[in-house]
């Protein structure tokens, strides 16, 4: 009789039989199994996939959708026996579990829920399934919902109202423009109406400096001109108004004034005798 030699990789256990009694979990490394007296069943501890076959299920609010999931599962390496001892073909029963508690989980939630909460209800059905499995050894890791199709009247009233809603945008947006385009406008005129008022605010102040600047100037070559200079001015003033054909002269009192002034100083600036 030969003895059989089996090579066990690290994700993988053999599950030892001597004349039908279990006798443990085997591996990694080398695993020896006697012909006739020893069966064998291996055990993949790898992640897998199960693609849970599309089903129709009823919403809390009696919409009929259909669904379509994967389930992501593993055996415990440390509790791989029950994988074994506990189920007959666990991926089948994964995929059965996984039917019912998807049909429990989607007739709690309301159609609306299920279009918009879909992470939710994977972890929902992960949570139970995780649960009911564990009695076969089994971890599920995760569940992804890779399709939901709802009704055909409930699709055509979602694209109307997707329809609606990029209208309602549409017509926000514009009207947001329109508004931020007047509201530019009116700023720039306001900022041209604070430049002019600016600009004639400046030119008011230089216009009264200029004025402030003569009249300085006039002031400071008033004070230097006499009395006597200020007489020539108004005798040169009757002078050209003596060249005028009218015979009459009204000369005012602060004329005849400044002639006696003139007078006295002219006697006073003579020659004088000892």
């Amino acid at each position: 009789m030969g003895v059989i030699l089996n090579f066990v990789k690290d994700y993988e256990r053999i599950a030892r039989f001597r004349f039908g009694t279990f006798e443990g979990m085997k591996g990694p490394g080398i695993v020896i199994a006697l012909p006739v007296i020893h069966t064998k069943v291996w055990v993949d501890t790898r992640t897998e996939v199960l693609n849970i076959p599309r089903q129709t299920n009823i919403t809390k609010d009696n919409a009929p959708i259909d669904i379509d999931f994967l389930v992501y599962l593993r055996v415990d390496v440390n509790e791989s026996e029950k994988a074994v001892l506990e189920v007959e073909n666990y991926e089948n029963a994964v995929v059965g579990l996984a039917t019912t508690t998807l049909r429990a989980v989607i007739g709690d939630i309301s159609l609306d829920e299920v279009l918009s909460q879909r992470e939710r209800i994977n972890e929902l059905i992960r949570t139970r399934l995780d649960q009911e499995t564990a009695r076969w050894g089994i971890k599920v890791t995760n569940v992804e919902i890779s399709e939901l199709i709802p009704p055909r009247e409930i699709q055509d009233a979602m694209s109307r109202q997707m329809s609606a809603e990029r209208v309602r945008r549409a017509v926000v947006l514009e009207a947001e423009g329109t508004r931020q385009a007047n509201v530019t406008v009116a700023e720039g005129e306001k900022q041209a109406a604070i430049l002019r008022a600016e600009g004639d605010k400046q030119s008011a102040i230089l216009r009264a400096e200029g004025y402030k600047e003569a009249l300085t100037r006039i002031f400071e070559a008033a004070k230097d001109i006499d009395e006597k200079t200020m007489t020539l001015q108004y005798l040169e003033t009757l002078k050209v108004l003596g060249a005028s054909p009218s015979s009459k002269f009204l000369l005012p009192l602060e004329f005849t004034r400044l002639l006696e002034g003139l007078s006295a100083r002219s006697s006073g600036d003579g020659p004088r005798e000892a």
